[in-house]
This record gives structure tokens, sequence and C-alpha cells, in this order.
């Protein structure tokens, strides 16, 4: 995969998961934006794959 792929991957999950995500919303507005930040990046499948293809667009930075 290129770079150009692994972003355009990620901006799809973002649009069509992340954006307008009730979870996340309640969970900011009840417990504060560090805890929600906290469960999409540690909880959440879809953080899991974003995780993934982060970790992926290091490796071909380097």
């Amino acid at each position: 995969m290129n770079k150009m792929d692994l972003i355009q991957d990620i901006d799809e999950l973002l649009d069509r998961y992340c954006d307008g995500c009730f979870l996340k919303k309640q969970l900011r507005s009840e417990q504060g934006k560090a805890t929600a930040h906290r469960f999409c990046i540690k909880q959440c499948t879809v953080g899991e794959q974003l995780r993934f293809l982060g970790s992926e667009l290091n490796k071909l930075g380097q």
C-alpha cells in the first residue's frame, strides 16, 4: 500500500464512523473530552483500525 491509499482509508473511516459518533458525543458531554478521546483510541474497534493504518503509514515514512 502506498501513502495516498493509507491516507484515503483513514479519511474514509473517519468520515464513515467517527463524524457524528453518538457514543463519542455522549462520553464527551458526560465525562469530558479526554475520556472520549481515550475511549476512541483504546476501546473502539474503529480506533484500532485507525491505529493500525497509522502505524503502517509511519513505516512508509521511515
